[in-house]
């Protein structure tokens, strides 16, 4: 039985991440057990490339590139300029993968997240296939550069577009692209799923990524999420890839308007990061 390599997420501190104040994350994570750091990049501009890759192997650590998808960025929007500054942005998370080491680029990327909408069905047919078009455009962008993309579901309250795992599952099927698979989520799997077992199982090795989040974005074991049995199924399945601590903080305020976080959910971030690691491994040994 092989243990997933497991780390954190930069939300869990900060946002947004730049290497010009936040490169001390790396010592951070590595100091409390991390083998793996997803850092996620509102802003690729603020990201150094080379001074990132240089801070991750000096700690020998992974990396995983997480994309934020606001308001300002969806690839299914009726308008051109947004979708292609969507793609744009999508292509540059690709090149920040490259250049650190990483082969994973991940989120939400099939549209902004806080979208609740009832569209009649030719209009939400409409746009899904503008989603397609557009991450059929940009899929062979992260092959060529040896970057896959990870597709996460999001719950109902965030999304109006893929919420569960078979609708992730057929919106890779109608992208068509290797190089385009899924990131299931705890807590949206809770929320979503009859068993979130079953939902990891269901996507076999389409499944390129797995966030663990509590229920209350506390603690990871301390809530209501079913991690035995997630953890059954990725033992099971043999899955290989990492699984990442996800959870933010109410200081950051932007962020947490976005997922509705409004208090303290946890001791302290560091307590959400070293003890949720330290309960998420229990459940491989």
């Amino acid at each position: 039985m092989t243990t997933p390599g497991m780390g954190h997420n930069t939300f869990i501190w900060r946002s947004p991440f730049s290497t010009a104040s936040d490169l001390d994350l790396v010592d951070h994570v590595a100091a409390l057990g991390a083998e793996v750091l997803e850092i996620a990049v509102e802003e690729p501009s603020l990201v150094e490339g080379a001074a990132l890759a240089a801070a991750l192997d000096a700690r020998g650590l992974g990396a995983v590139v997480c994309g934020a998808f606001g308001p300002e960025r969806d690839v299914g929007a009726l308008d051109p300029a947004t979708r292609e500054r969507t793609l744009s942005y999508l292509v540059a998370l690709f090149d920040l993968a490259a250049r650190i080491g990483a082969d994973l680029v991940v989120g939400p990327a099939f549209g902004s997240v806080g979208l609740a909408r009832p569209l009649p069905p030719e209009e939400r047919r409409a746009e899904r296939d503008r989603v397609v078009q557009a991450l059929r455009e940009v899929a062979p962008e992260a092959a060529s550069r040896g970057v896959r993309l990870a597709l996460e579901p999001l719950n109902r309250f965030e999304t109006d577009r893929i919420n569960t795992a078979r609708q992730g599952l057929d919106l890779c099927d109608d992208v068509g692209h290797d190089a385009v698979g899924l990131l299931l989520d705890s807590f949206h799997m809770h929320l979503e799923e009859k068993s979130s077992g079953a939902a990891l199982r269901s996507a076999g090795d389409r499944l390129f990524h797995v966030h663990a989040s509590e229920n209350d974005r506390g603690v990871p074991g301390t809530g209501q999420v079913a991690w035995r049995e997630i953890a059954t199924a990725l033992q099971e399945t043999d899955y290989r890839g990492y699984v990442v601590i996800e959870s933010f903080t109410p200081a950051v305020t932007s962020i947490a308007g976005a997922v509705c976080l409004w208090r303290e959910v946890a001791p302290s971030q560091d307590a959400i990061a070293a003890d949720g690691l330290a309960f998420l491994r229990s459940l491989w040994r």
